[in-house]
């Protein structure tokens, strides 16, 4: 297995040796049918496999998209087996012990050394320019309309920037950051500049707003694997993500100076933007669909202006396209969760385990598996976990003991709802969440839910006895007993699992009169209903029998402060689309679906473009 690759087509050529590659020569455009395409191949079983676009409609480059869209192809980016194999490696230097004698020094040296080959080195050649700067673009010359940017959805508000590695560096301290954040295209030499609001990006950027300067930041887009998965890793303040890209390669990112502003950037990428940002300009930036699954809303962000774009002699645009999952993005997500999991050991070493499910879009579900060793021990772990980093804004904690199976969704779920009390086991609070949640009343803070799904132990109250119902109704008798509730209740289904806590999903079709909330005591009090403790409502859209996008929608559509009511020991869950009769005012974004035309585009083309397979 490789583990440094010198730049982005070294990997390239791997993804081909590997059978992961398929090069589509048909012209293709960036105007969402690019998107279709990938989405169609990282939908399809094992993630397809990466696309190289060699023929892009009115652009001289080529565009790669799903290159990490697999557990395998993550694992070939990484230079690793499998991703287990990369924390085990980092939990070898975090578990060091100081050394107890010389001779112990002497043992630890060679890992010590191995350590400082981590930090970035600078391109030393007088004689060559760095690969990046091959070709230089300044001043009237500088048109991003050259690269082969691409709208990625229908009512995103332009073309957007999707892969960038975005370098800043904190007035105050100096230290780097490297980002990974969106940027939408609003002429030949302005993007915007999509700065989250807790994250270092924004931060150095209110740095430089404090004192009234102008911020440089560089763009380096299409840079070696490690280094592009460094930049969306979760590390804390002020780490350098380039030293976590050397970890991860075995050898240092080697950087080259910007021709125009003061900052360094990976020497063997693709294309380079160089430029600034003004400390009070700010432009509206939007919408754009985003990895939730939704269009995020548009809103007020700094605008990013491009002095100088460079790049290779024959370069390859790289772009990622986000959506409904799963997507490419779930398994650079899997990466984080894989190689972060040593890391969260040194500060709640019990955690033995933790699964984050594609379907909470990374920041609204976690499963965390617990060597429990006392009462309250599991609420323990939710507060803390609240309190750490990209943790804090996790929706919704799940705590389970450490036998249970993180590997088999369905058992982990038959197993959660089989050991849970409604009554005694969920414990709401509230907190941030991140900014693109959107079934919040309010932006960036709502609802949150821990649930103790751990075995109880000396010193906390027994569960109560509910034992599991002998039969349940089918979906007709449910459906017909939840309309004398509400008569547009549209659809029924029985969740197929044996447990103590049987589940029963129903369709809605909201009027905007009705809220979740005014149908939760009357369904509960319906008899042939009284086996289902849990009742899920889903808009009338939702397939009830796509178990993901049944989750899907739980985990993005629900704030957990308004939309469960428990009553004693059961509980409905409002899972539609919220609005003015459910006390939610903010606008609701829209799910992300092509449109028509363009889907009927690529199906016709599929041969020509290789996809058969796939449609």
């Amino acid at each position: 297995m490789q583990s440094a690759y010198r730049n982005l087509s070294d990997f390239i050529r791997t993804l081909e040796q590997a059978g992961e590659l398929l090069r589509i020569k048909a012209p293709v455009s960036t105007d969402l049918e690019i998107t279709q395409i990938t989405d169609l191949a990282s939908k399809s079983p094992g993630g397809g496999r990466a696309l190289l676009f060699e023929n892009v409609v009115g652009s001289a480059f080529p565009v790669l998209t799903n290159a990490f869209g697999s557990e395998r192809r993550m694992a070939l980016a990484l230079g690793v087996t499998d991703l287990d194999s990369l924390a085990a490696r980092l939990r070898g230097f975090i578990q060091l012990e100081p050394p107890k004698s010389v001779a112990d020094g002497l043992r630890l040296l060679p890992m010590g050394l191995d350590l400082l080959r981590f930090f970035p080195r600078r391109w030393r050649s007088r004689r060559d320019p760095p690969p990046c700067q091959q070709v230089v673009w300044r001043g009237a010359q500088v048109d991003l309309g050259k690269l082969p940017i691409l709208k990625c959805w229908p009512q995103d508000g332009g073309p957007f920037v999707t892969l960038p590695v975005v370098i800043t560096r904190s007035l105050t301290t100096g230290r780097r950051n490297a980002g990974m954040y969106r940027l939408q295209v609003y002429d030949r030499n302005t993007t915007g500049m999509h700065w989250h609001i807790h994250k270092d990006g924004s931060n150095y950027y209110s740095e430089y707003r404090k004192a009234g300067r102008r911020m440089p930041v560089a763009v380096a887009i299409g840079t070696d694997p490690a280094t592009t998965y460094a930049a969306t890793a979760p590390m804390p303040r002020g780490i350098d993500e380039l030293i976590l890209a050397g970890f991860i390669r075995r050898k240092p990112v080697t950087l080259a100076q910007c021709l125009t502003i003061d900052l360094q950037v990976p020497a063997e990428a693709e294309f380079v933007l160089e430029g600034y940002v003004d400390p009070d300009e700010l432009r509206i930036e939007g919408p754009f669909g985003d990895h939730t699954g939704y269009y995020s809303l548009t809103g007020p962000y700094p605008v990013f202006h491009v002095t100088a774009v460079t790049h290779r002699r024959q370069p390859v645009y790289p772009a990622t396209i986000v959506g409904r999952p799963p997507m490419e993005d779930c398994y650079m997500a899997k990466a984080t969760e894989r190689i972060f999991l040593p890391l969260l050991n040194t500060v709640l070493p019990e955690i033995k385990d933790y699964w984050l499910p594609w379907e909470g879009v990374f920041h609204n579900i976690t499963v965390i598996a617990i060597a429990k060793e006392y009462p309250a021990h599991a609420r323990r772990i939710m507060s803390a976990l609240w309190g750490q980093g990209q943790m804090s804004f996790c929706k919704a904690l799940v705590v389970v003991d450490e036998s249970a199976d993180l590997k088999n969704p369905r058992e982990l779920l038959r197993a959660i709802l089989d050991s849970i009390d409604l009554a005694a086991d969920l414990y709401p609070s509230e907190g941030i969440l991140d900014v693109l949640d959107h079934s919040a009343p309010d932006p960036l803070f709502g609802g949150k839910l821990g649930i103790d799904a751990t075995p109880r132990v000396a010193g906390e109250h027994p569960r109560s006895a509910r034992a599991a119902a002998d039969a349940l109704p089918d979906a007709a008798t449910a459906l017909a007993a939840g309309q004398r509730v509400g008569p547009r209740l549209s659809g029924a289904r029985v969740v197929p699992l044996s447990a103590r806590n049987p589940v029963l999903l129903l369709n809605f079709a909201k009027d905007g009169t009705v809220s979740g909330r005014d149908l939760a005591a009357p369904l509960l009090a319906q008899p042939e209903l009284a086996p289902f403790t849990i009742v899920v409502l889903c808009d009338a859209a939702i397939d009830l029998e796509d178990a993901s996008w049944v989750w899907w929608k739980v985990f993005n559509n629900v704030d957990p402060k308004r939309d469960l009511v428990r009553i004693g020991d059961r509980m409905v869950v409002d899972a539609t689309k919220k609005g003015p009769e459910d006390g939610h005012l903010r606008p609701w974004p829209d799910d992300i679906v092509m449109t028509p035309d363009v889907v009927r585009r690529v199906v016709e083309r599929a041969r020509d473009l290789g996809l058969a397979d796939w449609v």
